[in-house]
């Protein structure tokens, strides 16, 4: 007799396919939501907007209360938030009007060693913000590595995550290692990756810098 058991644990998996991999040509990215029954997205667009002050952004998450100033040009974008905001906004993927994707995030986990070195911010941006602060924002799939980043170094996060980018030419995988460190790896065009809930970026070739990996800069002076 075949009996099935509710599994209780909410997981991700994301695939990210280099262009030379994809029977196309396409770079690719993707992402499940392992969430409980019934979580319902919504898809919205957001238009272009040029606003003559830069925008505060103030997050909904009453546990986690990050602010940060943005951009005054708002690139036009989809998205696909839950379907109630009490928990955060959680825009979670889309594609801009230049042609960059991202989805945010593939959760992962920290040890307690590294968090004794460098804490989680209780105030920093977490997968609720990421993709509202950053997505509208860049022109490639590298700028958006780069402009999450810095705003990792500078307010921090509470968690951590794995962040995916892709645009026509390249695809790269961002991990939060802890409250203020993060690495990138860049997909070879000729591959493809599969990357469940845990860290998944081992090692770090310091003489690919900027071509292979990407990560905060107060590493890279070592």
């Amino acid at each position: 007799m075949l009996t099935h058991q509710f599994n209780p644990y909410s997981a991700c998996t994301s695939i990210l396919v280099g262009k030379n991999a994809s029977a196309d040509g396409s770079t690719m990215i993707g992402r499940n939501e392992d969430s409980r029954a019934a979580w319902a997205k919504k898809m919205i667009i957001h238009a272009h907007r040029e606003f003559e002050e830069p925008q505060t952004f103030k997050s909904q998450d009453q546990t986690h209360p990050f602010t940060m100033t943005l951009p005054k040009i708002r690139a036009k974008y989809t998205a696909t938030p839950e379907w109630t905001a009490e928990y955060g906004l959680f825009e979670e993927d889309g594609i801009n009007e230049y042609g960059v994707a991202m989805s945010a995030t593939e959760s992962a986990y920290c040890n307690t060693r590294v968090l004794a070195a460098d804490p989680y911010v209780k105030d920093g941006i977490g997968e609720e913000a990421m993709v509202t602060v950053t997505l509208p924002y860049i022109h490639s799939a590298r700028e958006g590595v780069e402009r999450l980043g810095h705003i990792i170094e500078e307010h921090g996060t509470y968690e951590t995550n794995g962040i995916l980018f892709s645009d026509v030419n390249e695809v790269w995988y961002m991990e939060t290692g802890a409250g203020h460190y993060w690495v990138a790896q860049r997909i070879p065009d000729d591959a493809y990756a599969v990357v469940a809930n845990q860290l998944a970026i081992q090692e770090i070739d310091l003489v690919t810098m900027t071509i292979i990996f990407m990560l905060k800069t107060f590493v890279i002076l070592y």
